[in-house]
């Protein structure tokens, strides 16, 4: 059996919880989320 875990979903996994259990979490999880998927867009990876 072969598991493999991609990045993306993931994050947003961890972040809907910790969504759920702390609502105001929302903005912070959101600009941060965006601020990765942007670095990593601008280096060429996944």
């Amino acid at each position: 059996m072969n598991i493999t875990l991609s990045v993306g979903p993931l994050i947003a996994l961890i972040a809907g919880i910790l969504i759920l259990i702390m609502p105001r979490l929302l903005n912070f999880i959101v600009a941060l989320y965006l601020i990765i998927i942007g670095i990593l867009g601008l280096l060429g990876t996944r």
